[in-house]
């Protein structure tokens, strides 16, 4: 790596020059810097917003979830088995599946190897359980704090190479060239917050031939969110960039504690918590679940499912199903303007009995899961120490205590199945740039539990594989006062704008008024949109505008999805005033029909245009590529492979 300084406009700038940038601190940028430098590329370095930021070492839930091929016991399972399970999920390419399903073991030891305490019994398996849109055994986990540990041990790899980690670096615009009529990313420009002071404003040219992008989901465009606050993501400079966009349309939603940023799944549900409601200032206490579903044990049951069941999912509304209490929480919250809680201090009252629960009740599958754990006695609270006490423990170390008090609740935004779009070797429609980890749009509109987990680690490898193979080349040569800030009242009008428009619950009349906003928001952004009252809020400023540009991508794939014809599925749903309402009394604003189906055998890719300060979207449908079937004759591969004709 090599330092030099460009003057531009009268300012003096630093510019480093490098093979490989990678932009992210998580899981994902960190396994491509290590599998970069066991490659042999060691001319690296890691750009971060901040080494302890972001969704990998700050989220989790009870049981995070890692995916990989099945490594126990005597059920059948094959890389191709698992590469169908991960195609079946609907508009998401079956090369990339398979990648993902052939790598998995492979990048599963080496978290093994390098600390990562996932269970084996004592023969050695690395033992498994089922997880949503699973038919196998494939999932494992170290906790709920499984991407923490692998982003920590993965850290200590790169700081024993001494890889160079730029901290404190917000990156702001990626910079492109044309080179034989393609597009290819030659450098970023950055902030070093550290110096915002200087006469540069922190202004850092980076002039590379790669970049591993690394940023997360766009996590900041939402209100309703359980992404951690230090996640705001980077997705809009990349769509500038002309980076395209691929299934946009699909995130996914569930119930989480809004206080402390957790998802509420697994034996937080499990030991059926009672849902209550109450007033802004907290009068008016009601529980309100049981005013929609028919009986008792339903609701119960519906609870005790979300454990497993968690993100919000159409499929599962008919018959009383658990995502009803995601739409019944969303009408207390959004319409009603109501708070809602989680209470395990009390069993739900329709199904006490002098304060004891009637597990009588409860449907055959909820009362074998809780007597298997010998947990048919007590408060939800009481259930919960038995099956689970760190989950308890885990409020406790957040100040939160639930066995004494409420647990506030929302439906918030989790995870985006969508992204940026990248080939199977993860490289962008921009030559040389590899959007990696959540970032990249890999998924379809249904994914196993733990199958993020495992794409920060193949595609991380997969990216690293080709720039070592084909992109080893040298990088090119190189050679005020403010008024009162209106910023962070401009941050929470943009994400509350996402939620409302752009979340679970989506209707063509909001999306198309939140995109009007939006376009009207990002051309007058040049202008007076923004007042600071201090150089040190410009970050936030690059921020904001990264994040309207997110949002304008995002909502207009949205857009393009509901003209096409599309309906309610994935995480999400969309209003129907020919379809049905989930139960009676709910308002119209819920009724649905459920897709059909036919658009998950195609993917929408959107791209970003800019004319003067008008933006603008156009969207590409594409047929999903099948899960290739190869001929792995030995002999043939492994002359491939000797030739280099494999990675490229």
């Amino acid at each position: 790596m090599k330092k030099d300084r460009v003057i531009i406009k009268g300012l003096e700038i630093d510019v480093y020059s490098l093979n490989t940038l990678i932009v992210g601190s998580g899981a994902a940028g960190f396994n491509a810097a290590d599998s970069l430098y066991n490659l042999g590329q060691n001319d690296i370095a890691i750009l971060t917003e901040g080494i302890n930021m972001g969704t990998s070492r700050n989220t989790g839930s009870d049981k995070q979830t890692y995916y990989k091929l099945t490594l126990a016991g005597g059920a059948p399972d094959s890389v191709l088995e698992m590469a169908r399970t991960l195609f079946d999920g609907g508009s998401r390419h079956g090369d990339i599946a398979l990648v993902e399903a052939a790598l998995s073991a492979a990048c599963f030891y080496k978290l093994v190897q390098i600390g990562v305490p996932f269970p084996h019994n004592r023969y050695g398996e690395y033992i498994g359980y089922k997880t949503d849109h699973d038919p196998r055994q494939r999932a494992t986990s170290a906790g709920p704090l499984t991407s923490k540990f692998m982003t920590e041990k993965l850290e200590v790899q790169v700081r024993q190479k001494n890889i160079r980690i730029f901290d404190g670096y917000l990156v702001i615009g990626i910079l492109t060239e044309k080179a034989d009529g393609e597009s290819q990313a030659v450098g970023l420009a950055a902030l070093n917050i550290s110096e915002l002071d200087t006469p540069h404003m922190g202004i850092t040219l980076f002039n590379c031939t790669n970049i591993v992008y690394a940023t997360g989901g766009p996590a900041g465009m939402y209100l309703a969110s359980v992404y951690p606050e230090s996640q705001t993501g980077a997705s809009g400079i990349a769509f500038e960039a002309g980076v395209r966009g691929v299934n946009l349309t699909e995130s996914q939603f569930g119930i989480a504690s809004v206080k402390f940023r957790w998802n509420l799944s697994g034996t937080y549900q499990q030991v059926i918590p009672r849902y209550i409601s109450t007033n802004q200032d907290g009068s008016d206490e009601k529980e309100f679940l049981d005013e929609y579903f028919d009986t008792t044990g339903r609701m119960l049951d519906a609870i005790f499912l979300k454990g497993y069941q968690w993100p919000f999912d159409p499929r599962k509304i008919d018959n009383y199903g658990s995502s009803l209490i995601d739409i019944l929480v969303y009408n207390e919250t959004q319409l009603k303007g109501r708070r809602v809680f989680m209470d395990f201090m009390h069993n739900p009252g329709c199904a006490a009995r002098q304060e004891e629960m009637d597990f009588q009740l409860l449907g055959k599958e909820t009362y074998e899961y809780l007597q298997k754990s010998n947990a048919l006695f007590g408060t939800p609270v009481d259930r919960l120490m038995k099956m689970n006490q760190p989950a308890i423990n885990l409020y406790m170390d957040h100040g939160i205590d639930i066995t004494k008090e409420y647990l506030e609740i929302a439906v918030c935004a989790q995870h985006n199945n969508g992204g940026l779009t990248g080939n199977h070797w993860w490289e962008s429609n921009i030559r040389h740039f590899f959007p990696v980890g959540e970032v990249s749009g890999t998924f379809g509109v249904y994914r196993p539990g733990g199958s993020a987990l495992n794409s920060t680690q193949t595609g991380s490898l997969r990216a690293a594989q080709y720039i070592h193979a084909n992109y080893r080349q040298e990088p090119q040569e190189t050679g005020c006062k403010y008024q009162k800030s209106n910023l962070q009242e401009y941050i929470l009008k943009l994400r509350a704008r996402m939620t409302r428009a752009g979340a679970h619950i989506r209707s063509q009349e909001n999306v198309d008024r939140a995109l009007k906003e939006c376009g009207g928001d990002l051309e007058q952004f040049s202008g007076n949109l923004l007042e600071l009252s201090d150089v040190k809020e410009l970050p936030d400023a690059f921020r904001v505008r990264d994040m309207l540009i997110t949002q304008f991508v995002y909502l207009s794939a949205i857009r393009e999805y509901i003209q096409k014809g599309g309906k309610s599925r994935g995480s999400y749903l969309i209003g129907d005033n020919n379809g049905k309402l989930p139960v009676p009394g709910l308002s119209e604003e819920f009724r649905f029909t459920a897709d059909n189906g036919e658009l998950m055998k195609e993917l929408c890719e959107i791209s970003l245009e800019k004319a003067g300060n008008a933006f603008s979207c156009t969207a590409e449908w594409k047929p999903v590529r099948p899960v290739p079937e190869e001929d792995n004759w030995f002999e043939n591969i492994w002359n491939e492979y000797m030739r280099g004709e494999i990675i490229k």
